[in-house]
């Protein structure tokens, strides 16, 4: 479907529900912002309940990075690999050609993170599939007037992606500017707090898409997401838990 969406202020996410009953706040594409943020497919906010979760089941096409906010998540892949993620670990996952993971609670308690899936270019979609993780003590924190940021995937982060791109964990005590390469799309994405960009209300659950980012004015007491990158200028075509 060809379909092109300018918006000039926040969005409120949408709730939708998968796997074993996982509910979850998404931020794009939903019936508010039909469309994806090339190269991103798709971002959102899981809560999965103690007796809920992702068993075993299949992924290619692209990558996943998931960062944890709240409990612990079990990984197991394909790969061998099995992790446990705690608040503040981020996991890179490169399904290129194709694996299978699960995602389950851990501790016999809820948890909930955010997941971006971020497409993979044409001539990498059957590049071999890999697995990494990072520690809140490897991620990058940096103290500024008006934020403390940290950044999960970009500059000095061990997490490697095939596309060039930016997230940062951002809490916002104050006044934070966001601002990006040229040319680059993206979005911030309320975590906690209230707060305003560019003079609009923005808080939990809410999203500002923009195909052109950076530039963006954040004020309050609020913890975002602030997630960008080079297009690949191709088409996305996802399906269930494939992107081609």
């Amino acid at each position: 479907m060809s379909f092109d969406q300018t918006v000039n202020s926040p969005l409120p996410g949408e709730t939708v529900r998968h796997g074993t009953g996982v509910n979850a706040t998404r931020a794009f594409p939903t019936s508010n912002y039909q469309q994806n943020l090339d190269p991103f497919v798709l971002f959102e906010r899981f809560y999965i309940d103690p007796d809920d979760g992702f068993p075993m089941h299949p992924h290619k096409g692209f990558e996943i990075v998931s960062y944890m906010l709240e409990g612990g998540m079990e990984h197991e892949d394909s790969l061998g690999v099995t992790h446990t993620a705690y608040p503040g670990d981020a996991m890179g996952i490169t399904t290129g050609a194709g694996i299978e993971h699960s995602e389950m609670p851990a501790d016999g308690a809820g948890c909930n993170g955010l997941q971006l899936w971020v497409n993979l270019p044409r001539e990498q979609k059957e590049v071999e599939p890999d697995y990494e993780d990072a520690s809140p003590e490897e991620l990058p924190t940096e103290e500024l007037d008006g934020a403390r940021v940290t950044t999960v995937v970009g500059e000095g982060s061990p997490l490697s992606l095939y596309t060039e791109m930016e997230y940062l964990d951002v809490r916002v005590d104050g006044e934070w500017e966001w601002t990006t390469p040229e040319g680059w799309s993206g979005f911030l994405f309320g975590v906690e707090g209230e707060g305003a960009v560019n003079g609009d209300s923005f808080g939990k659950g809410d999203v500002l898409p923009a195909t052109e980012a950076g530039g963006v004015t954040v004020e309050g007491e609020v913890r975002l997401v602030a997630v960008a990158g080079e297009p690949h200028e191709e088409p996305i075509q996802q399906r269930g838990p494939f992107v081609f």
